[in-house]
């Protein structure tokens, strides 16, 4: 009797240390952390998960791993995220896609309010307007405006996707013009940006980090951001203002966030790091040379951003009246 007794309470023993190995997880994760891109490799999400993956492994002396799962609108990434285990090892660092595609999409594959934790409001990309003046002859926002006028529908741009704040700023800049020109949607940022260097499309609208080197380095034209001043690493490069358009000030946000049901303990700690990272003047120095403008927050702050991003857009796409996608 004393042998079954001793051997049922060693089994009860094992079962309740298989039971709480999640919770310690939780609370002390060793794991390997991965952060889920829903973009292509290059495009604003990418590059601002990679300059953060470094700084991350140091505040939570874990290894950190950004993968790209592009598709769909970043929807591919994003469901998966919200279907893995809550364990504290898998992660989504994506842009305002996630709060447009609500609307934008007449079947998302996830819930935006019941499906994440948010876990910190990340840094904000404004958004560009650039070209190609060897292909395409354009030089400035006049050109574009008057060659689309002049030749209705013989303009194309590459964006980062359907649904992306690039995207949405070049519809509404149509609308407010009357003009057209078609939109040929990519997987992110870079292969867009990739487009217009090789000469597939007229223009190009991303988020300002995954073009500001090629701007810079002159392999192509910036013709306007969204910024209410010029951006300090592109003087040359006017505001949409400046060209006397000044509602376009639409930017690329981004968003850190968990899977439903993900401890807030582990919540809480990595937006701990998360801010202390954000802190770094190595950092800060660095976001701002690739074009992005220094935004953080803590749970409850990145929640309430996203509730209000979502309603804004459902609004601004049914007054734009653009099609939902199936």
């Amino acid at each position: 009797m004393k042998r079954w007794t001793h051997a049922a309470l060693a089994g009860i023993a094992l079962a309740c240390l298989a039971l709480a190995a999640p919770a310690a997880l939780a609370q002390a994760p060793g794991g390997t952390i991965r952060i889920i891109v829903p973009f292509a490799p290059a495009g604003s999400s990418d590059v601002l998960a990679r300059v953060l993956q470094g700084p991350l492994q140091e505040e939570l002396k874990q290894t950190v791993i950004v993968e790209n799962h592009a598709g769909a609108g970043s929807n591919l990434g994003t469901v998966e995220v919200a279907r893995a285990h809550p364990d504290g090892n898998t992660f989504l660092i994506t842009s305002s896609a996630f709060v447009v595609n609500p609307a934008l999409y007449k079947n998302v594959p996830y819930k935006f309010d019941t499906d994440f934790a948010p876990i910190s409001l990340l840094p904000v990309a404004p958004n560009v307007f650039a070209v190609n003046p060897a292909k395409s002859g354009i030089n400035s926002v006049a050109d574009m405006v008057k060659r689309a006028k002049d030749k209705p529908a013989s303009l194309n741009y590459s964006s980062p996707g359907n649904g992306t704040t690039p995207q949405l700023t070049m519809e509404l800049f149509k609308l407010k013009l009357g003009v057209d020109l078609t939109n040929i949607p990519y997987g992110g940022g870079g292969p867009a940006t990739q487009a217009l260097l090789g000469g597939t499309v007229d223009v190009l609208s991303t988020a300002l980090p995954g073009a500001q080197a090629q701007i810079k380095g002159g392999t192509m034209k910036g013709i306007a951001l969204t910024t209410s001043e010029r951006w300090p690493m592109l003087p040359d490069v006017p505001t949409f203002k400046e060209v006397g358009y000044p509602d376009m000030s639409l930017d690329t946000e981004h968003f850190l966030l968990a899977p439903a049901g993900t401890p807030l303990a582990v919540i809480e700690r990595m937006s701990k790091a998360a801010q202390a990272t954000l802190a770094r003047e190595d950092v800060k120095k660095r976001l701002v040379e690739l074009g992005y403008l220094n935004v953080g927050s803590g749970p409850a702050e990145a929640k309430e951003r996203i509730a209000k991003d979502v309603a804004f857009y459902k609004k601004l796409i049914a007054d734009a009246k653009i099609p939902q996608i199936q």
